[in-house]
This record gives structure tokens, sequence and C-alpha cells, in this order.
């Protein structure tokens, strides 16, 4: 990844869950995880756009990755003998409704930004909950979580430096992204804020907001601080952004990308393959 462990993490100052005591907020916490996972099966639905045969490899690994997920997901609830609960609506609406309309939405929103936060809340878990199987569940887990934000970030690089004027439109959609999050993170705070975890909410947020930053900096999103962008032009930014990806959406007459089955001959990895090892002689 472009960000180190330490990059991603909070110091919650030794706070900790209690198996037992937190079972209802830890049934929250992983019901939102679950819906996670399972729109990330959907994950799938991009192999048609893949820009070549090594993407399309990674994502078909992904969405296998992602149904194990579910049932890791379901195997803790089912530990804490917890039903499901519903998503949250601001988690709903960016895992969903605000979802890529574009492989290069895709890999920017969704994976390198989207699962950036996915993960810095999996490395928020693993430091706050107690050893137990949940806990080294997550850890596997989160090595999985970290190839698919690398995956995001290097398609993201690569889609970037085949036109980027598509930068601004990417950034106006994750200022929309961060706003979501920060929803959440103060629902959660003002539903759990008694809480010795979830009351750091709003520290976690900042936290959060700064890796996601420097993630938009170092894949070529953002070139300044955040900080730095006017109230008026962040607003713009979004407004342009919001219309560009949903007017494209509902625009008929929109050119379709290349499916795979019409780049593929010109795939540098097939290639390689073909023109890096002596013909072989069928047997």
């Amino acid at each position: 990844m472009l960000l180190t462990r330490e990059e991603q993490t909070h110091d919650f100052g030794g706070a900790r869950f209690d198996l037992d005591r937190d079972r209802d907020v830890l049934s929250w916490i992983f019901s939102q995880f679950l819906f996670g996972e399972v729109t990330g099966v959907q994950v799938g639905s991009w192999l048609a756009q893949a820009p070549d045969f090594e993407a399309a490899q990674f994502l078909a690994r992904q969405a296998n990755e992602e149904m194990a997920h579910v049932k890791l997901f379901l195997r803790v609830l089912r530990a804490l003998d917890a039903k499901p609960k519903p998503p949250h609506r601001a988690l709903r609406f960016l895992a969903t409704d605000f979802a890529g309309g574009t492989y290069l939405e895709h890999t920017a929103l969704e994976m390198a930004l989207g699962e950036g936060f996915v993960l810095m809340a999996i490395y928020a878990l693993i430091d706050t909950l107690p050893e137990s199987e949940a806990r080294n569940l997550l850890i596997g887990l989160s090595r999985q979580e970290e190839g698919h934000v690398t995956f995001g970030e290097e398609q993201t690089i690569r889609g970037l430096r085949r036109d980027p004027s598509r930068g601004r439109h990417l950034l106006g959609l994750a200022l929309v992204s961060v706003l979501g999050i920060g929803q959440l993170a103060r629902w959660v705070r003002k539903r759990y804020g008694s809480h010795e975890v979830l009351s750091q909410m709003p520290a976690f947020l900042r936290a959060a907001t700064r890796a996601a930053e420097l993630r938009l900096r170092r894949i070529g999103v953002l070139d300044r601080p955040l900080e730095a962008i006017p109230g008026g032009e962040r607003a713009a930014l979004m407004a342009g952004s919001v219309a560009r990806r949903y007017g494209r959406a509902m625009n008929p007459f929109r050119p379709k990308p290349a499916p795979l089955t019409e780049t593929y001959l010109r795939d540098p990895e097939l290639r390689a393959r073909l023109e890096g090892s002596a013909p072989a002689r069928l047997r």
C-alpha cells in the first residue's frame, strides 16, 4: 500500500471492547461489515471492464475473497449469538447508491478510498478487541483487505496516467465520500458516546480523513491539503462530479468501454506468455 500501518492507525489510549459487555454494539459493528462484504461480492460485475487480463484475475479472486468474508462475519455474529442488523443509511448510500459508475471511479472510490476506510476500521478493532477468535479472524482478513486497497491504488494511478483530467472528477466524488463517513461516525458517537472506544469517534474520524488525504495525494487525485481547498470550491467540485456521475448514467447514448474480449489479444501479460516461452508440442 501507499500508506503504512502507522499512518492508518489511531491511538485509542488503551481503551478496549469487552466481548460480553459490548455484545450489542459489536453485533451492530460486525453487521455493518457484513453488509459491506456483500456489496464487495458485486466486484465480479467489473470483470467485463477490466483493462487487462491481470486486473481480471485479481477481480475474480477478490470476488471469491469477499464471499469468504461474508462467511467470516456470519461466523463472528454467530459466536456473539447475534442476528445481523440493518446497515446505516450512510453506509448503504456509499456502498450501493454512490458506487462507481466507471472502472476508474470503482478503483478510486470503492477500492482505494472506500476499502481504505474499512481497513482503518479493521485495524481499530484489532487494536481494541481482546485476544479472541474474532480478533484473530480480523487479522487474517486485514491482509486481504490490504491487497484490495493496493490494487485500487495501482489501478487508479494507471488510469490517471492515461487521462490525468479525471483527477478533479474523482476528487469531487471523494469529498462526498468523506462527508458520508463523517455522518456515520457522528451517528456512532451519538448512539454509543458513553463507550470508552466509540466516544473517540471524532478523533478517529480526523485520523481517517488524514489517511484518506494522504492516499488521495499519493495516487495523484489531490495536489494540496484538503484544508487549503476553500468551501466554495469544495461545493462546486462535489456538485460537478455528482452531476457528471449520474448524468452519464442516465445518458442512453454514452459510449461503453471495450470488454475484455475485445482487448485481450493486446494484453501485455498474455503476449509475454506467448513470446517468452518456447513453443510447446501437444501430445
